[in-house]
């Protein structure tokens, strides 16, 4: 499921096929078919996050605050003076890892993502949705029964949503969180995102988004090309 969703990055990027509308059909495949998710979804989210990285308010992946996390030297100023104590945030080091990595994909996306086709009418993406959740339960029924199967999901789930968050925001919440200031795009880019070592390791275990930097200034190139 991990290695499925740096996939479906890549063609929801245009970096796989020359022509477009390849991308975008594949693109529905993989992320409605082996995942499980909407299209449209992560296309009105991620192409936000690429436009504003890291602005609050415009950027969807750091939208939390001051909910549960204050990100950023700004906003946590912010929260400071305002005296807000929605949260222990001198203490948000410590349970980020309970809230944010295993919590993000199985208890929220799970349900949100199916309210986001449903009022969005995209019915397409809904039915290739579907075909995801009929596929898993025919192949897992007649083997682990109903509370197996769900258990198998969850568990999946709940081991993909660590391994997302912690890839997602290694190379971005070290940088420059802020409200938008109209800073020109590049400036943008480079502020909001950092590399991570690159090895065989890290370049498979991120689906090469170690290399942040290049993928926000290049984001149609093909992963395989960044290091160069």
């Amino acid at each position: 499921q991990a290695q499925a969703g740096w996939l479906q990055h890549d063609f929801g990027h245009l970096s796989v096929f020359s022509k477009s509308r390849w991308n975008h059909w594949v693109h529905k495949f993989v992320i409605g078919h082996l995942k499980g998710a909407p299209a449209s979804w992560w296309n009105h989210l991620h192409f936000q996050h690429h436009a504003k990285p890291n602005c609050f308010r415009k950027d969807p992946d750091v939208n939390m605050h001051p909910l549960f996390f204050a990100l950023g030297k700004t906003l946590s100023v912010e929260l400071g003076v305002q005296k807000k104590k929605f949260m222990p945030y001198n203490h948000q080091h410590k349970y980020f890892f309970i809230i944010g990595p295993p919590a993000l994909v199985p208890l929220y996306f799970q349900w949100y993502v199916f309210y986001f086709a449903v009022q969005r009418k995209q019915w397409v993406d809904l039915a290739w949705m579907l075909s995801f959740y009929i596929r898993f339960f025919l192949t897992y029924l007649p083997f682990l029964g109903l509370k197996g199967t769900l258990g198998l999901h969850l568990l999946v789930r709940f081991i993909e949503s660590n391994w997302f968050v912690w890839v997602t925001q290694m190379n971005h919440i070290p940088m420059h969180i802020d409200y938008d200031k109209n800073v020109d795009w590049f400036s943008t880019q480079l502020q909001a995102t950092c590399n991570v070592h690159q090895s065989f390791f890290n370049d498979w275990f991120s689906g090469h988004l170690n290399f942040q930097i290049e993928h926000h200034l290049f984001p149609t190139m093909p992963r395989h090309n960044y290091w160069k």
